[in-house]
């Protein structure tokens, strides 16, 4: 068995437009295309490998389900990193939430307010603080959090995230300028 052929991005917009359309094995084509760049979107958020795997495969899923949202004015691809970036948060939410806090020292093993970081750090590796970071941006200013992920982390250009998030080029590059602002002491640990 060889590696998996590696298909174009023209290519891969068109087998999402006729996915789209119905066609079932235009959609598994796809969705095989996909899955090795899926894989790595997820990975750079959660680099433990089982955990990107649990990311890229809800990725899939939620691809598959929402292929309607593609409206075809960008790459597949690009939304596609979007949906991944999405999936591979969510993971890493849900492996958070399910993190139990615990302190040693009190009677019965206390419970603690927050999850304790070695036990998260261990879960999600090393992308803990950006992951914190992003969750704490977001509570406050929830449309930074994707475009400065699409950016920073992942490294796509201003104008394909523009049409991504369908913003206008200069509301995007506002936006990521902001985010880097607010995200630069978060990253540091500072409280400011």
């Amino acid at each position: 068995m060889g590696a998996p052929r590696a298909y174009d991005a023209d290519e891969i917009d068109d087998l999402a437009r006729r996915a789209q359309a119905g066609d079932r094995p235009a959609l598994e084509e796809l969705l095989t295309a996909v899955r090795p760049r899926a894989l790595r979107v997820c990975q750079g958020v959660l680099p433990h490998s089982a955990d990107a795997e649990d990311a890229c495969q809800e990725a899939l899923i939620n691809i598959a389900g929402k292929i309607g949202g593609w409206a075809g004015r960008g790459r597949f691809t690009t939304w596609m990193h979007a949906v991944a970036v999405n999936s591979a948060r969510t993971t890493y939410r849900r492996m958070r939430n399910q993190a139990v806090p615990a302190d040693p020292q009190a009677e019965g093993g206390g419970r603690l307010e927050r999850p304790d970081p070695r036990t998260t750090s261990v879960i999600a590796g090393t992308r803990l603080d950006l992951l914190e970071a992003m969750e704490t941006l977001e509570r406050e200013h929830p449309q930074l959090v994707e475009p400065l992920l699409l950016r920073d982390v992942y490294g796509l250009p201003y104008d394909e995230i523009a049409r991504l998030v369908d913003a206008p080029l200069g509301t995007v590059k506002a936006q990521i300028h902001h985010g880097r602002r607010l995200a630069r002491p978060l990253l540091r640990g500072d409280d400011a």
